[in-house]
This record gives C-alpha cells, structure tokens and sequence, in this order.
C-alpha cells in the first residue's frame, strides 16, 4: 500500500473483499443465516459499503440500531431485509413500516405502534425481543405472555409478521450465556403455546455464535467479526480466519532533527533521550486516536515499528523514529492488517485501556473513507 495521495493528510482504507469475505467463513464456520450488523456507520467502515459487501458474502439480512440508520440504508438503494431494534419514546414506524424496515420489539407500547402502523395489505414485520439478563431491552419475563397473545392476535388479522424471536448476550462467561439461554428457550417455548412461532430466532452476536455453538439456532448476528476483528481479548483475527478490512494511515507532515531532552507535545511528558529525529504525524483525537494512548500507541514508518513520544494532541501527535530514515510525506500506518506487519487495532486497545470496537468506531467523519476490494 502506497502513501495517501498527494494533499491527503489522513485516510481510512476500507478492504470491502475483506468483509465479503470474512460473512463468506463466518457462514461457514457457523453454518448459519447471518444477519451483518452495520450500525454505527458500519463500525466506522461506512454503513452503505459494509452492507453491500456483507450482502455479497451470502448475508441474508442487514442489522442496524435505529431506524434512522435503516432509512438511509433504503435511500441508498439497499433492498434485502433490514431490522432495527432501539427506538426514541413515542417514535413513529410508519415511514420504516413504508420502508418495509423489520422492526425488533421490546415493550407492549411497541407492539401497539408497530401494528397501527401497518396498512391493509402491508404487515408491519417484527422481531420480539425477549429480556433474558442483560438488563437492557426486551420484553421482560412478566410481560411475555400478554406481549406474545398480542402478537399472535395482530399477526391473524394481518397487521403484523412475526419475522423472529431474539434476544442478546453478556459474553461475561459461558455459564452466564448458558443460563441466558435457558430463559430464552423458555420464553421460545412459551410463544410457542400462544401461537407465536416465527422461523428465525437469533441470540448470538459474533462471541457467542463462535464460542458457543448452541446459541447459534440457524441464524446469528455477526458486528465486529464481519470487519475482521476479534471479539475475544488474546484471540488474534487471524487465529479466527478473518482479515481487518479497516487500514488507517497518514502522511508525515513534518520531520525535525532534536538534541538530547528536548520536550515533545502538551505538557512534556516525553522528553528526548538523545538526540534523535521526531516525525509529525497529522492525526489526533479529534479524529478518533485515543488521547489515552499517549506515550503508547503503535505505528509503523517505512516498515518500522514506533511509538507515540508524549500526548496525543486534537489534530497531531509525534512519533520519535531514532535515526531511522524518514521524510516528509511517507506513510504511516496506525493499524491495519497485522498479518501484513501493521499494528493491530487490538494494540490500540490495549495501549488506550479500551476494546477494539471502540478504536475502528470512534474514526470521526474528518477522516476520509478510500473503498478498495484488495
């Protein structure tokens, strides 16, 4: 991979092959329906982009968090199945309802609102998500049976198709998603008893649907792994056989000779051993580059490996290179593919006391987004 083009200061890379192909062995590896998740912007890898590739890996159906994101999925041109799951209070479905937006329901509110939403010959589709110990949404064991008549009620009259029945894990431990599970089989089996028994259910998100087989019911939803990272702190992506789609680079913007003590960035937290080269590179917080990774986040410079000398600023940061070699323009890599010699987003992670869905999520909108398919 070549520097950025001349006059770009920063850039996001984002490998759509790799996310086509990472849904292609998730598939096979779980033997399942995947529902790609693309909420966030796709993780910060661009929304549209994401879905299209992970509709040509084999995914069935496109998962989002609001309906906002499942708009502008249709307005895009998207027509496979899409669901969104959290909603405003009081919020309207009758634009997602127009939209043909499957619509994931948490309360008996939410039931009511999707129903009158539907038209006559148009059944507004639902996914009843079932509380199973996460404490967020979902319908809570108390309310499940009135919820799940209801339901069967308005899907016999037409206002409703019951598409699914799902819920979510913890990922705290094996035990916890088991018992999870328990409750959600019972809440499985009592739909069942009031005539609600859709095809799909789905529990899994991408920790679970490798780590736990049981969880996976014909169909899981996969977030982090469609863009090549590991949800499991210690576990590689490669060890998964995912590839990052997301590379994030820069070009070096300065470089300056500097003696022995001389202080770098706000605050002079780092100060130069000896004398030595630093090298600016035009990225910062403002951009989504951690500030707590000051003094400790990677990059690699022509092929060599640095890290950040002192704090990470809103626009720039500084990497101390030694006398390594390095001129203005050349490029640098934060994180990318470590298969390829990049730093992992995981290093970042770990170097910002955070997980890497947050680090490829966070990447702001200054940061323009470059498709490429190898």
């Amino acid at each position: 991979m070549s520097a950025p083009r001349p006059g770009v200061l920063r850039e996001a890379v984002v490998d759509v092959e790799a996310i086509e192909d990472n849904v292609r062995h998730l598939r096979r590896l779980t033997g399942s329906e995947i529902i790609a998740v693309v909420k966030a912007d796709g993780y910060g890898h661009g929304a549209v982009r994401s879905a299209v590739a992970a509709l040509r890996g084999g995914a069935a159906r496109i998962g989002v968090s609001d309906i906002a994101e499942a708009i502008a999925l249709r307005r895009a041109g998207i027509d496979a199945p899409i669901v969104a799951w959290l909603h405003a209070p009081g919020a309207s479905f009758a634009e997602a309802a127009a939209l043909g937006i499957e619509l994931g329901i948490s309360s008996f509110d939410q039931l009511l609102q999707a129903a009158a939403a539907a038209s006559a010959d148009r059944p507004v589709g639902v996914h009843l998500k079932l509380e199973t110990g996460l404490s967020r949404n979902g319908i809570a064991p108390a309310d499940q049976r009135i919820v799940f008549a209801e339901a069967a009620r308005l899907e016999r009259i037409g206002k409703l198709r019951i598409i699914a029945l799902f819920s979510h894990l913890s990922n705290a431990s094996a035990e916890d998603d088991r018992a999870a599970l328990r409750a959600f089989e019972e809440g499985v089996a009592l739909a069942g008893s009031l005539g609600v028994a859709p095809r799909l259910r789905h529990l899994a998100a991408t920790h679970a649907a490798i780590a736990l087989p049981e969880t996976r019911m014909g169909c899981v939803r996969i977030g982090i792994g469609i863009y090549g990272l590991s949800p499991f702190e210690g576990g590689s992506s490669a060890e998964l056989g995912l590839r990052p789609a997301m590379t994030l680079r820069a070009a070096v913007a300065a470089v300056r000779r500097v003696p022995a003590g001389q202080g770098v960035s706000y605050g002079y937290d780092y100060r130069a051993p000896q004398e030595t080269t630093l090298a600016l590179v035009p990225v910062g917080y403002a951009d989504g580059v951690p500030r707590q990774a000051s003094g400790a986040g990677p990059v690699t410079i022509g092929g060599r490996r640095h890290t950040v000398a002192g704090r990470i600023a809103m626009d720039q940061f500084v990497v101390d290179v030694g006398d390594a070699p390095v001129a203005v323009g050349d490029e640098v890599v934060l994180f990318g593919d470590p298969t390829l010699g990049a730093p992992a987003a995981d290093d970042w992670a770990a170097a910002a006391g955070t997980i890497n869905y947050e680090i490829v999520t966070r990447i702001g909108p200054r940061v323009p987004r470059r498709q490429t398919s190898a």
